[in-house]
C-alpha cells in the first residue's frame, strides 16, 4: 500500500464527480495560485508538502510575505480534515512568527490533528527548513459544515 497519498483539492464529502479546483494555494486548476501538492500520510495522520517558494511572495527582501506563510499553514491545516473525511472551514487561526520564512529554499509544512470535538477540529502545522527548524507554526479551529448545502449554487451537480 502507499504511504503517502494525494491530498489535492478540496473534494466534497459523498460527491462522486469531481470539481474543478481554483484554491489558490493548492488549486490545480488556478494558474495564478500556488499549486501546493500535499499528500496524506496514513501511518501519522499527517498532511505534509514539500515546495520552495519564489520572489513572487517577496515580504521582507529575499524572505516570504506573512500572509502567504499563514495561507501555506491554513492550508496544511484543513487538509488535515481529510482524515475525517470532512470539510471543515476555518474560524480561526493564530501563526506563529519565529524565525524569517526564506525565498529560494525548500521547506516543508506538516499539519496535524490536536483534538476533535463535534464540528470543531482543532489542527496544528508547522513550517520548517531543510535543517529541520521550525520557522512558523499555528493552531487552527475549523468548523465542519454540509458543504453542498452551504455551496450549492457554487458545485455542479
Amino acid at each position: 500500500m502507499e504511504k503517502n497519498k494525494p491530498a489535492h483539492g478540496h473534494a466534497i464529502p459523498g460527491k462522486n464527480k469531481p470539481t474543478m479546483n481554483n484554491c489558490f494555494a493548492c488549486g490545480k486548476d488556478n494558474p495564478e495560485g500556488m499549486l501546493l501538492k500535499f499528500y496524506l500520510d496514513d501511518a501519522t495522520r499527517r498532511a505534509i508538502c514539500d515546495f520552495t517558494l519564489t520572489r513572487r511572495y517577496t515580504g521582507p527582501p529575499g524572505h516570504c510575505h506573512g500572509g502567504i506563510i499563514a495561507t501555506i499553514l491554513d492550508e496544511a491545516m484543513g487538509k488535515v480534515n481529510k482524515f475525517r473525511n470532512v470539510l471543515a472551514l476555518t474560524k480561526s487561526m493564530q501563526v506563529d512568527y519565529l524565525l524569517p520564512v526564506p525565498l529560494g529554499k525548500p521547506l516543508k509544512v506538516v499539519g496535524y490533528e490536536k483534538s476533535v470535538e463535534g464540528r470543531m477540529h482543532i489542527n496544528m502545522a508547522e513550517i520548517r527548513n531543510e535543517e529541520g527548524q521550525i520557522l512558523a507554526r499555528s493552531t487552527g479551529t475549523f468548523v465542519a459544515i454540509n458543504a453542498t448545502k452551504m455551496f450549492s449554487e457554487f458545485i455542479d451537480s
